[in-house]
């Protein structure tokens, strides 16, 4: 069985410019304000860089021991990992033949008519399906895409996120949480909790950022965070 090294792939997000800091806050995907975004952009554009992380994802899966068909990524943020992750994961199988596995891809705007699978998607998952994210705060575009595919039949096996920023929605809900209540597993690869203070010794952004991460986390978080 393959094994997922956590420090190596922590030393892989520290390294590749996921996380960055601002002075003056940014409002993410989820409307709410922050001074650190992390963003797999740096990572995704970049062939060997890609391949590496599809080689992590693969190890992740097989050492938590998730049953998967087919990978889909969450459009658009992890589309090109989706299908990438599942070319290299068919190519291992033993069953791995024409007509075997499927490539999937999800639609970013579904069209207005049609039949699901030609409505959410280019090519419609099937089988025990992963969900690939890139980063989560509150999880929504993520649930969005769950319930596209719980709609159209498809059986997900889990939720698994690049990177978790660790942080409770609305509800009160960690994302964890939020899906365990909706029946989806959902795992993370990596978590701010653990890589904001690495980030932050490294790049030494300056305690006014830290102080303000902090509170973020005070109003936000999972748990508090600590940065000076």
């Amino acid at each position: 069985m393959a094994e997922f090294d956590q420090q190596q792939f922590d030393e892989f997000v520290a390294d590749n410019g996921v996380y960055g800091f601002f002075e003056k806050a940014i409002t993410l995907k989820s409307g709410r304000q922050s001074h650190f975004y992390a963003n797999w952009r740096t990572v995704v554009e970049d062939v060997w860089r890609t391949e590496k992380l599809v080689g992590f994802v693969i190890d992740f899966v097989k050492a938590n021991k998730i049953s998967v068909d087919t990978f889909y990524g969450v459009p658009e943020g992890a589309t090109k990992l989706g299908v990438l992750t599942q070319f290299h994961w068919a190519k291992q199988q033993p069953t791995y033949g024409e007509g075997s596995h499927v490539l999937a891809m999800g639609r970013a705007k579904p069209k207005e008519h049609g039949a699901p699978k030609d409505k959410f998607f280019v090519g419609m998952p099937t089988g025990r399906v992963v969900v690939i994210e890139d980063v989560t705060t509150t999880g929504g575009s993520t649930m969005t895409s769950v319930s596209a595919l719980k709609d159209s039949g498809v059986d997900i096996s889990a939720v698994i996120s690049l990177t978790n920023r660790m942080e409770r929605r609305d509800d009160g809900l960690s994302v964890a949480e939020a899906f365990t209540k909706i029946g989806v597993p959902f795992f993370n690869m990596s978590n701010s909790l653990d890589l904001l203070p690495r980030v932050y010794a490294s790049l030494k952004p300056g305690e006014a950022i830290a102080k303000a991460i902090e509170s973020e986390f005070a109003q936000y978080g999972v748990q508090p965070l600590k940065l000076v």
